[in-house]
């Protein structure tokens, strides 16, 4: 028996909100799958947590963040390619973000969410290297897609500590787990020491230093003056999240659950999370605006590792990011390219005695423009499985199915594979 465990990133909406995406979306493939599964809901790390998606991740693979995380930096970092001097240097997740630089102001955390990955990379040089001046200190700065990036804040000789809080307030770090803040102020945050330690009190000093500098650095860089000219929104700042100093110490995922993993990711997180669970990673473009490309390649990738691995762990990242624009149609629409262009092929095309698993890693309800802590459908389909007889994949009707609500996703797999083997 093979899986394929596939996850669709904010996929969720808030029902009680009113109708939401999955149910608007015209998408005959995800229903034909619930129709043919076992369904139910999923907390994917407990009840009242709004997570981000690194850790909800983690726990939906199977390992409780709680316990098993050191935050989205170093994830970022290793998915990046980065290496970390343990001690010395703190990982962090950034965006590049626009603000009113007399205020400090954010205008848009994302920058209009139209800073190009090859813009991103030009401003990332110009920060990169960043002498900090004190403790021998320097930064790092290396972009991803579009405008995110991995900042290092490190020190050739003064220990640092990743015990700190986030620059971009619309996140909440608790322990190495960061939280969607509901509401917020929408200014550049201090880089609180979250610790009474000199090496927290040293790193949230540099931090802030790196902040200053970086926004004096972009003010005038080539690339937001030809955006102004384009009235677009410069990306005048860079916000830091998620700060951490090591990478986790796991059980590797093949041997916690007697399986070969394989994965197919867009992002540097996920990609990170999978080589440090040992997954074999298959390489994908970023994406782009071709969906139809995009998907088909994303499936492909799908069936080769099926020739090699057990299960491949799929994320694909479409409806998050209309969910955070508020933008009701563009989610819709995301949803329903999924259907046709990777799962109706998937179909189609995947190896008979194949399960297919469908989740999401966290609800992004478009009414509230933001990760929330509201369950998740699921949807398990095998030909050995008794189906549930629910009519569409939406959250309304999943939460009748027969596997019921898993109050904790790292509970999730241990309960499908436990299924699937009885």
């Amino acid at each position: 028996m093979k899986l394929v465990y596939l996850v669709l990133d904010g996929v969720a909406d808030k029902p009680e909100d009113g109708p939401t995406s999955l149910e608007a979306a015209r998408k005959p493939a995800l229903d034909e799958v619930a129709r043919r599964a076992k369904c139910g809901l999923m907390y994917p790390i407990e009840e009242g947590v709004a997570p981000e998606s690194d850790a909800a991740v983690m726990s939906i693979l199977g390992y409780n963040p709680h316990e098993e995380y050191t935050g989205r930096g170093p994830l970022e970092a290793v998915g990046a390619g980065l290496t970390l001097r343990e001690g010395f240097e703190v990982a962090f997740r950034a965006n590049f973000a626009t603000i009113d630089p007399d205020t400090r102001r954010i205008i848009d955390r994302r920058c209009g969410r139209n800073l190009s990955s090859q813009e991103a990379r030009e401003l990332a040089r110009a920060l990169d290297g960043m002498a900090l001046n004190v403790y021998d200190a320097y930064a790092r700065v290396v972009a991803t897609v579009g405008h995110r990036a991995v900042v290092v804040i490190g020190s050739r000789s003064f220990p640092l500590s990743d015990a700190v809080d986030n620059t971009d307030p619309a996140y909440e770090k608790r322990g190495y787990v960061s939280v969607a803040r509901p509401s917020f102020e929408p200014y550049v945050a201090r880089a609180r020491p979250l610790e009474r330690t000199p090496e927290a009190l040293r790193t949230a000093e540099l931090v802030d230093m790196f902040t200053e500098l970086s926004i004096n650095i972009l003010k005038n860089h080539p690339v937001n003056l030809r955006r102004a000219k384009e009235g677009k929104l410069p990306a005048n700042a860079i916000l830091l999240r998620d700060a951490g100093g090591r990478l986790p110490r796991l059980q590797a995922i093949q041997s916690r659950f007697g399986l070969r993993f394989g994965a197919v990711a867009e992002m540097p997180v996920e990609i990170g999370i999978a080589r440090v669970l040992g997954m074999e990673v298959a390489s994908v473009p970023p994406p782009t605006e071709d969906k139809a490309s995009d998907y088909a390649a994303r499936l492909e990738a799908t069936l080769k590792l099926l020739e090699r691995v057990d299960a491949v762990y799929v994320h694909l990242k479409g409806p998050d990011e209309p969910g955070h624009d508020g933008d009701f149609k563009a989610k819709v629409r995301s949803i329903e390219l999924i259907d046709e262009h990777y799962v109706a092929r998937l179909l189609r095309e995947m190896p008979e005695d194949t399960a297919l698993l469908v989740t999401a890693d966290h609800a992004t309800p478009y009414t509230r423009k933001a990760h929330t802590g509201d369950p998740v459908p699921v949807v398990l389909m095998h030909e050995k499985l008794q189906p549930d007889g629910v009519k569409a994949f939406t959250e309304r009707l999943c939460a009748s199915g027969s596997l019921g609500l898993v109050e904790h996703g790292w509970e999730l797999l241990p309960k499908v594979l436990a299924l699937l083997r009885s």
